[in-house]
């Protein structure tokens, strides 16, 4: 594995990948953090045994009507977690997109601060009601597409 040295940071690559000539696939700084945020954010809480209040529970309110209430507790969800567990960035603004809503779709806008570098940016977290339930039979895969799931 090689050594990168980062000022914001440096870790595994989400997917995990592996490459013969450097080992584990890594990313740096802002991309880092964008994994990271990522990864926060599909995270149930409870999923990690070692660290059982990580993650963000969006996925209780997905299937609940994207009204104004719920919009504001996802929001709520979003930005609990994002200070307790990205002490990197300063979440600025957060907009929620529902107009995709009926195909299952919720795009949620982070715009934030990278607080070492005071550099703003932005990201858009897609969050799926329907995870892969169009797909035909064949297609379904498992998380690491590694095995193909059988009736």
């Amino acid at each position: 594995m090689s050594e990168t040295k980062s000022f914001l940071g440096t870790g595994w690559s989400f997917p995990i990948s592996f490459d013969d000539s450097i080992g584990v696939a890594m990313v740096s700084d802002d991309e880092d953090i964008r994994q990271s945020i990522s990864i926060l954010l599909n995270t149930t809480p409870g999923e990690r045994v070692t660290n059982p209040d990580f993650g963000c529970d969006l996925h209780s309110r997905i299937f609940k009507s994207i009204d104004s209430e719920n919009k504001a507790l996802i929001d709520d969800l979003i930005r609990v977690a994002i200070s307790k567990y990205e002490p990197r960035i300063i979440l600025e603004e957060l907009n929620i997109d529902d107009s995709q809503e009926l195909d299952g779709l919720i795009l949620i806008e982070l715009i934030y601060l990278i607080r070492q570098v005071n550099t703003r940016t932005n990201m858009v977290f897609p969050l799926y009601k329907l995870d892969g339930t169009n797909l035909k039979e064949d297609e379904k895969i498992c998380p690491l597409n590694t095995l193909k799931i059988s009736k």
